[in-house]
């Protein structure tokens, strides 16, 4: 079973793309112009930029051309979704958003801006500016969005330590998204409160200064938001795949643990935690009517190792 979890890790194109841009975000990290008050940037799932005592967040997310084409309500949606979650992931509070549009057909920019707005209601973030640019050949969609938080309280995806207990959050009150098998939705058919309640555990916990880091999981999966979480701390991580809770919905839908593994967890995050604490971040996350557990440690090679409590083989360097 490792060996089959491991090759899929190692052919999840969501993962290897990642890998492949990380020469051109070296590239901008080293020669682009550098402020003093830019506090944390490249490899965040929020940048933050200081502003007296707090830190005002920012992230930009793109959607996949192809979603927008064949799911114009749902990239809507999802633009404002992205960006929410990342600046909960790190701590923070959404204050706002802006969108730019690419698009062909003026029923599919309505459609886009139908989800946009829908999204903005649920996560209660207003969209505050746009561009778009009409009659195009192609579809493109991106969202930036800023938060804010007080310094101290904020989590980096950049911190994580050798030792750590890695500790998934998840929302297992979910649903298979129509649109693709691949994501699990815990948010489309819920309250605007029952959606911001189980985000802000993140707020809670950032509050604690219990964790070291954090990273929601998105496209790559629950291993490919660990590796990111470990390449820019320059750690690796040992993960324990029978600790790994499957969501009952998707055992009944005959999910095995490897195509678990790819998909997109809305309302999910991983952290990182020294051992001492990991049981009061765990107890936290449940007063959210979020599932918490240990699944596996940060260690010291940059490796990614994954285990069954018996074995354990190493999937790649990182």
């Amino acid at each position: 079973m490792l060996e089959k979890i491991a090759n899929s890790i190692r052919e999840n194109q969501n993962i290897t793309e990642k890998r492949e841009i990380d020469s051109i975000v070296q590239n901008i990290n080293k020669n682009s112009f550098s402020s003093s008050r830019v506090f944390t940037d490249i490899g965040e799932d929020s940048a933050s930029i200081l502003f007296k005592d707090k830190l005002i967040l920012m992230t930009t997310d793109r959607i996949k051309t192809e979603y927008i084409e064949n799911f114009p309500h749902g990239a809507g949606f999802s633009a404002i979704l992205v960006g929410v979650d990342d600046i909960y992931c790190c701590g923070g509070v959404p204050l706002a958003t802006s969108l730019i549009i690419s698009y062909k057909e003026r029923s599919h920019l309505e459609k886009i801006v139908e989800g946009a707005i829908e999204g903005s209601n649920k996560f209660k973030v207003p969209i505050v500016r746009g561009h778009t640019s009409p009659n195009r050949k192609y579809y493109e969609l991106s969202s930036t969005m800023i938060g804010e938080i007080k310094k101290e309280d904020y989590i980096s995806a950049l911190n994580a330590k050798s030792e750590d207990l890695i500790i998934l959050a998840i929302d297992m009150q979910g649903k298979i998204a129509s649109a693709n098998k691949l994501y699990w939705d815990t948010v489309t058919f819920k309250s605007s409160e029952d959606v911001l309640f189980r985000r802000r555990s993140m707020n809670e916990v950032a509050q604690t200064h219990l964790v070291h880091s954090a990273k929601d999981v998105a496209n790559g999966g629950i291993i490919g938001s660990i590796l990111q979480l470990c390449r820019y701390s320059g750690v690796g991580a040992n993960i324990s795949i029978e600790q790994i809770q499957v969501p009952p919905i998707l055992i009944d839908k005959d999910y095995e643990m490897e195509t678990f593994l790819k998909m997109y967890l809305t309302t999910s995050y991983v952290l990182t935690t020294p051992a001492e604490n990991s049981d009061e971040i765990i107890s936290l996350f449940n007063k959210y009517k979020m599932n918490a557990f240990v699944i596996g440690k940060i260690i010291e090679d940059s490796i990614l190792k994954i285990n069954d409590g018996i074995e354990s083989i190493n999937v790649f360097k990182i």
